[in-house]
């Protein structure tokens, strides 16, 4: 079964730049765009070095129950850019309604300038397990123990 993630635009957005759309057959995530509101669509925004900024997408989404959507950097923008997410990856609940927006990070030295319609983030739709938490007497031994950071070496 695929799921449907439903989506409405905002009053204010272009609704003719494309959905999320996966670019390839095999890519796991689907490209998010920037829909920035009307008086910024011709210069776009700039995040200076270190900044951190909402990018808005001008839509809100419907994620099936028993699903997720994860919000992840682009590794091109990332790398090439130093554009990232500050909370990578984002996740958006089932049960969230509000306007979807990417929070981006300029991690590079050098202003970037955000343009109507770029492609800023991905998205994954994934399921979602919810766990029963119990409180025990004891856990089980494992050969790890409570070795922590760097407990199990560095190759």
């Amino acid at each position: 079964m695929t799921p449907v993630v439903k989506i409405v635009f905002e009053d204010w957005a272009d609704r003719d730049l494309p959905l999320p759309a996966y670019e390839t057959a095999g890519a796991a995530g689907a490209d998010i765009r920037a829909n920035l509101p009307p008086e910024m669509r011709a210069t776009g925004f700039t995040l200076a070095p270190m900044q951190r900024a909402i990018c808005p997408t001008g839509i809100r989404v419907e994620i099936p129950l028993g699903f997720e959507m994860q919000v992840r950097p682009r590794s091109g923008l990332a790398t090439k850019s130093g554009i990232t997410l500050p909370n990578t990856p984002g996740t958006i609940d089932s049960d969230y309604r509000g306007p979807l927006g990417v929070a981006l990070i300029n991690l590079s030295d050098q202003p970037y300038t955000i343009q109507h319609g770029d492609r800023v983030a991905q998205m994954i739709v994934a399921p979602v397990v919810q766990a029963a938490f119990a409180v025990v007497e004891a856990l089980g031994d494992t050969k790890r123990g409570a070795g922590g950071f760097g407990s199990t070496g560095r190759s």
